[in-house]
């Protein structure tokens, strides 16, 4: 019996062009492509991950009411959309949804609303 070996172990998971661009050594001369994205991503709606590798992980402690909601919402649009996501995305989508909410009305929004009625 053979074993696989380190670098199919710990093969990358993005191809080349998709990783995180290197950042350019100070004094170098900026690219305006680059700094044209970066503007874009900084004032555009942020969207969810959606379906990929995600290398970061978050515990959150919920109801047993607040799982079968996200479980009922889950196939709820499995049944009405024809939509099979598991409740990570789910829960990304609703967490994405609040913080664009957020960051387009700040004290304004439901997030600030609900937070502040505890």
């Amino acid at each position: 019996m053979s074993l696989p070996a380190a670098d199919d172990l710990f093969r990358p998971t993005a191809q080349p062009d998709q990783s995180v661009p290197a950042e350019a050594p100070p004094g170098a001369p900026a690219d305006e492509a680059s700094e044209q994205s970066a503007a874009e991503a900084e004032s555009g709606p942020k969207k969810p991950s959606g379906r990929v590798r995600h290398d970061e992980k978050m515990t959150v402690y919920i109801t047993s009411d607040e799982l079968l909601d996200i479980e009922h919402a889950r196939l709820m649009l499995r049944r009405s959309q024809g939509l099979a996501v598991d409740r990570g995305r789910l829960v990304r989508e609703a967490v994405a949804l609040v913080l664009a909410e957020y960051e387009a009305r700040g004290d304004d929004s439901a997030l600030v609303r609900r937070l502040t009625e505890e």
